[in-house]
């Protein structure tokens, strides 16, 4: 009797769900082909260099890095051989107007004393009892929304008696802003907390209050940098999927997805020639998938969306400081003005917040002979979602002017830059939004994508766009619900690219 033919699966994409996919895939016996557009893996953590220096373009922070160690652990390797992470005990510096700081870090405890510090025992009080409470929505919410496969209501409704009832702590029902509102009182702790919805795009004045849990997965668990930066991590997945056997070829552009019927049978290349599959893993934004990749007959019909937020980003050359933060954010005089700006007039507010990133004290990037690169962003709305175009002009003088008050770069030189209009011409499909749509709804968690698509037979999905979110370690999540279905789909044991557990904070 001959061997059992090798599943063949084609990956579109090599950012952190993508790779993340072919890296669980390949251990697990398939050949995987991995085909991505850019001349580089990574995605949306990529990078540009000036001057001969070298610094990030997208992602700048990692949180929850149990999520790479477990897929390491997945090919039998440990995370720590090949990708070097940075603790940073004094993590963020928070600028308000007022001129007060707030210093954020690693433990809870010390991050207390600041707040204590700055603001009073009262505030710090606050503060604790917030983090507990988004502590039992990341408890009861993680499980089924992060770790574990698309939720449906269908399925949450089937799940035992007591866990149904724990979702109950999830505080689904209210804006993040209400719940905020309702246990916080100093302002800036309230700056600080609606800021957390920005890290998926969102609009916290309608988000749900479940999107709060993310204050405790950084202020509780903490945030860490990555040595050589977050491009560092996405070049260890791909040379962990390498040493399983996956192939990934960069500056490779997909141009459709073929299928017999609803099943798809392979991918065309731009080139014109098509790799034959038995699966397809998307890494690709859903709405690329969708209206462009899939064969017109197989596409869903177009349905009324909001994007996520998009950003204008502006890399500097500043001053060397022995006192340099890691991050640094800069609140504008009207924070909440912001999310009205974006979501309701598609604009920029006239004193956007600023945050900065600063690369060699994050991730050990070298910078120049005498100075940094400085990473920053300010929030802005897709290009589908301007009403106008926007002044660039302008949010470049902001960002100057802005932490040139604040004393984070008193004299400071901007090297490189992006729109939103930049965004969207390097991610096609994505309108330059970050995080595909936004979670400005009380059903985001069932209205996200899932990992298999019910479009076509072997289309899988691993996305910040998908299930369960946007982010570094949302999008590798991503990848490994994709490599379970699509495992299970080919008739491979689904347990053995197990889902993990959440971890307690």
């Amino acid at each position: 009797m001959s061997a059992p033919r090798t599943p063949r699966v084609v990956v579109i994409g090599a950012g952190f769900g993508g790779l993340s996919a072919a890296a669980a895939l390949a251990s697990h016996g398939c050949a995987v082909h991995v085909v991505e557009r850019a001349d580089a893996v990574g995605g949306k953590a990529g990078t540009a260099s000036v001057d001969g220096a070298v610094f990030d373009t997208g992602p700048s922070l990692l949180t929850l890095p149990e999520v790479p160690r477990h897929l390491f652990a997945l090919a039998g390797e440990s995370l720590d051989d090949h990708v070097t992470l940075r603790r940073l005990d004094h993590g963020f510096r928070y600028h308000f107007p007022s001129g007060t700081q707030l210093d954020v870090h690693a433990r809870l405890t010390d991050t207390l004393s600041s707040v204590r510090a700055a603001f009073g025992s009262d505030a710090a009080a606050e503060l604790t009892g917030f983090v507990g409470y988004a502590e039992r929505i990341w408890q009861a919410s993680a499980p089924e929304f992060v770790f574990g496969d698309a939720p449906s209501l269908r399925r949450v409704l089937t799940l035992p008696v007591g866990r149904v009832a724990g979702l109950a702590r999830i505080d689904a029902l209210r804006s993040m802003r209400a719940a905020i509102w309702s246990k916080v009182r100093t302002p800036e702790l309230r700056h600080v907390l609606l800021r957390y919805a920005t890290y998926n795009g969102s609009d916290p004045r309608v988000a749900p209050a479940t999107l709060n849990c993310i204050a405790a997965v950084e202020l509780a668990m903490g945030g860490w940098g990555v040595q050589g930066g977050m491009v560092a991590l996405a070049a260890g997945l791909a040379a962990l999927a390498t040493r399983r056997g996956a192939t990934i070829e960069t500056g490779v552009e997909v141009a459709a997805l073929s299928a017999r019927g609803k099943r798809l049978t392979g991918v065309r290349l731009a080139s014109g020639e098509t790799l034959a599959a038995d699966a397809v893993v998307s890494n690709a934004d859903v709405r690329l998938l969708h209206e462009r990749l899939l064969p017109p007959r197989l596409r869903p019909r177009p349905t009324p969306h909001t994007p996520s937020m998009s950003g204008y980003n502006a890399v500097l050359r500043v001053d060397r400081r022995a006192d340099a933060v890691a991050h640094q954010v800069v609140f504008g005089a009207n924070y909440e003005d912001e999310f009205a700006a974006i979501f309701d007039r598609g604009d920029v507010t006239p004193e956007p917040t600023v945050y900065a990133c600063n690369q060699r004290v994050a991730h050990g990037r070298p910078g120049w002979d005498d100075a940094d690169a400085l990473f920053t962003m300010i929030n802005a709305p897709s290009t589908r979602a301007q009403r106008c175009p926007l002044d660039v002009d302008a949010l470049r003088d902001t960002v100057l002017g802005q932490l040139r008050r604040a004393g984070v770069a008193a004299e400071a030189e901007i090297v490189w830059q992006r729109t939103p209009a930049g965004l969207a011409e390097r991610f096609p499909g994505s309108d330059g939004a970050l995080y595909g749509d936004a979670s400005n709804s009380r059903l985001t968690a069932f209205q996200r994508p899932g990992n298999r698509s019910p479009h076509a037979d072997g289309l899988f999905v691993a996305s910040g766009t998908a299930h369960p979110g946007g982010g570094v370690p949302l999008a590798m999540l991503s990848g490994l619900a994709a490599a379970r279905a699509c495992s299970a789909y080919l008739g491979r044991s689904y347990d053995s690219v197990r889902p993990m557990a959440s971890r307690s904070t």
